[in-house]
């Protein structure tokens, strides 16, 4: 994962924004519908940033672990937590090499972190070797065809580094990014259909999830829920099958 300096201030500036709050609340509506219960289940927030989800996370009764590549980051989650006073174990690592053991967690979620990365497939294989048998991740992305991802690119020609380092998805690219690490894909989604502008933002916030479950085109916000295969490990059933009644 590439890191940017400021981006815990960005992000606060984000959301302290008419624009941002409506959008991030659509965006937290559809995470939280494809995460479902998270209480009791060990969870990665991997690329988690400022820690606003590790933490809510946490408070819904699920044991997270966040990790980020960028350490200002990192400080600015571990001063939410507290203020909080919300356990939440973070480490600084990278999206492609993961310091976890295989299996160890119930549920990964990870939120505009691939259009960071230069190889999404060595984070998916990750995600798929630290999940259980069974177990489920959570993808949510910035969405390729959109005016979202249109004022990006101009920004990112016009000298952003934030923005010409970036790299956007499609649905389809995720579904075949999971797949391809041997996921099955369970659910596909999208939010924020309308333009980057407030007033439009307001006005069409109210149609957003019901365009969502029916469409990611279009959407600035895209996501997928996928799943382990629960006899992915070692092919337990098989054997036990083939062994017999004796």
């Amino acid at each position: 994962m590439t890191s940017f300096p400021g981006m815990a201030r960005a992000y606060a500036g984000w959301r302290a924004s008419t624009l941002g709050r409506i959008t991030d609340r659509l965006e937290d509506a559809l995470l939280r519908d494809l995460l479902g219960d998270v209480a009791g289940r060990a969870v990665l927030d991997l690329g988690c940033g400022d820690g606003k989800l590790a933490v809510r996370l946490a408070a819904l009764g699920a044991r997270v672990d966040g990790l980020d590549s960028d350490a200002a980051m990192l400080r600015a989650a571990a001063s939410r937590a507290a203020a909080a006073e919300i356990g939440v174990d973070f480490v600084v690592g990278q999206a492609e090499a993961l310091p976890f053991t295989a299996g160890r967690f119930d549920i990964v979620v990870a939120v505009t972190v691939l259009c960071f990365v230069s190889d999404a497939e060595a984070v998916f294989r990750e995600i798929a070797r630290v999940l259980r048998p069974g177990g489920a991740v959570v993808i949510g992305e910035l969405g390729r065809w959109s005016l979202w991802a249109l004022r990006r690119r101009i920004r990112g020609w016009l000298g952003n580094p934030l923005w010409r380092a970036a790299r956007f998805h499609t649905e389809g690219e995720l579904r075949r990014l999971a797949e391809g690490a041997g996921l099955e894909v369970r659910a596909r989604r999208g939010a924020v259909f309308y333009p980057p502008v407030a007033a439009l933002a307001w006005a069409m916030a109210p149609l957003d999830p019901w365009l969502g479950r029916i469409t990611a085109t279009g959407a600035a916000f895209v996501a997928l829920r996928a799943e382990k295969p629960a006899e992915a490990a070692c092919g337990c059933v098989v054997l036990e099958k083939e062994a017999g009644p004796g």
